[in-house]
């Protein structure tokens, strides 16, 4: 099980790896645990990557490639719909709330 610092290391690795310390006790956690690499550019300077492990473990929380979805909540702008528009017969429509009008 991750530390919530290792998890939060471990995402940092997937959106910016340039910003990570490289002296960051969590990033050797992360190597010993086989969910992020490190890459060796030039100059000597080194660079973090995630494994194929390391990118299953955060897929498996949230899909990186998969869009999320906005949800209606209170206060979110006067109780405007936010949802994704459905598509029926190559046409885009709007979904509505019941008992509201468009």
């Amino acid at each position: 099980m991750l530390s919530p610092h290792e998890f939060a290391t471990l995402m940092l690795v997937r959106q910016a790896p340039e910003q990570i310390d490289m002296n960051r006790a969590e990033l050797d956690a992360l190597l010993e645990r086989q969910l992020a690499m490190l890459e060796h550019c030039a100059a000597g300077a080194r660079r973090a990557y995630l494994t194929e492990k390391g990118e299953t473990f955060l897929d498996a929380l949230h899909p990186s490639d998969t869009p999320r979805r906005s949800r209606k909540t209170a206060g979110n702008g006067g109780g405007e719909s936010t949802e994704t528009p459905s598509v029926q017969d190559g046409r885009t429509k709007e979904i509505v709330a019941p008992g509201r009008a468009g």
